[in-house]
């Protein structure tokens, strides 16, 4: 099976989305100028955001226009690969306002948007607060990064004949409103009773998975794809979604077990934020009295060390959350590597999405 690398970069898919997305930070950055060189900032931290993607969501969105019939020497590869930049910058707001949120120190390895910001403040000896200010500044830039994404995505299917471009556009505008809702079901889960009713916790955490991130990952761009090369964009769902789900608890067991030189986030980061999971669920179905106190203990507190992170992760193996989170994953993507086959697809173009979906359920960072 050919590595992540490997399938991000045939057909030079990766290297023309940075090309993409490197025009239209140029096109930003002049309209910046034109308004105070002052705002630059916010767009040096776009740029470093932008840097560190894998371009996972693009590649779903260019394969699956090959796979529905999408010609690497047509026209309309352009839409392909322009909607695949426009997804990374929605990617890239979205990590930003997430941040924020989940009060993150770190993201890709370098500071989160909103302490850089609140750094430069520091290092300046402005007035006010400093992290008053980085809060702002990466609320903004998220909003910048949307705005951008949505020009994005006008733009790469403005030569596409107009009902198309319309169900491109549908699909995108589905994606941006999901995201949002599914990130409000997120907020709303870390405040409500947890632990009392565990079935509904984890029908909760999994509803929240599929809304807030296994559609806008996995699925949606492979709709988009599909729906540039004139196919139904609902057709991918049986495939698409367990795909994304299976993304998903990947990493939210990377969330815990992560090593932080390649996830480029603090060890621990999710137990700290009080993520609730499907993994701190199943740990809770078979702990002891002792064990449940210590993870609730653990969720959300944000002073949590190292020693009492180990504690809890010696807990999610040793009830065998781990394995079952492990064994759901399994059967997710194996579920939608049937689905994907029986598909009506050009064939290479579905053997490659079998491998870069097989590489998002297995991936490590």
């Amino acid at each position: 099976m050919p590595t992540p690398t490997e399938l991000l970069d045939q057909e030079d898919v990766r290297r023309d989305v940075d090309d993409a997305l490197s025009l239209h930070l140029d096109a930003l950055r002049d309209r910046m100028l034109a308004v105070d060189e002052a705002t630059l900032p916010l767009l040096h931290e776009a740029e470093q955001l932008l840097a560190g993607g894998k371009r996972l969501r693009a590649a779903f969105c260019y394969w699956s226009w090959r796979a529905h019939g999408g010609r690497a020497d047509s026209a309309d590869r352009s839409a392909a690969i322009g909607t695949g930049a426009a997804l990374e910058l929605f990617q890239a707001a979205a990590l930003v306002h997430d941040d924020v949120m989940d009060r993150s120190d770190t993201r890709r390895g370098r500071p989160a948007a909103h302490r850089a910001f609140a750094a430069v403040h520091r290092a300046q000896g402005w007035d006010g607060n400093p992290d008053e200010f980085g809060t702002n500044a990466a609320i903004l830039l998220g909003d910048l990064l949307l705005s951008s994404c949505g020009e994005k995505a006008t733009l790469a299917t403005a030569d596409l004949d107009p009902g198309v471009a319309a169900r491109v556009r549908a699909v995108f505008d589905l994606m941006q409103a999901e995201v949002t809702v599914g990130q409000f079901l997120d907020v709303r889960a870390q405040v409500m009773p947890w632990g009392v009713d565990l079935d509904a916790d984890e029908a909760r955490s999994r509803a929240i998975i599929r809304a807030k991130s296994a559609r806008y990952s996995v699925e949606h761009p492979m709709a988009l794809g599909a729906a540039i090369a004139g196919a139904d964009p609902a057709s991918v769902r049986a495939y698409g979604l367990p795909f994304g789900e299976a993304f998903q608890l990947r990493d939210d067991l990377l969330g815990v077990f992560g090593d932080p030189a390649v996830t480029g986030k603090p060890a621990g980061d999710d137990l700290r934020e009080g993520k609730r999971t499907v993994l701190v669920s199943r740990a809770l179905r078979s702990a002891s009295e002792a064990e449940r106190e210590t993870v609730m203990a653990a969720l959300g507190d944000e002073d949590l060390t190292g020693s009492r992170i180990d504690d809890v992760r010696t807990i999610l193996v040793s009830t065998g959350a781990v394995d079952e989170v492990e064994a759901l994953i399994e059967n997710l993507a194996d579920a939608a590597e049937s689905a994907l086959r029986d598909a009506d697809l050009d064939e290479s173009g579905r053997a490659v999405l079998l491998a870069l979906g097989r590489a998002a359920a297995q991936r490590r960072v």
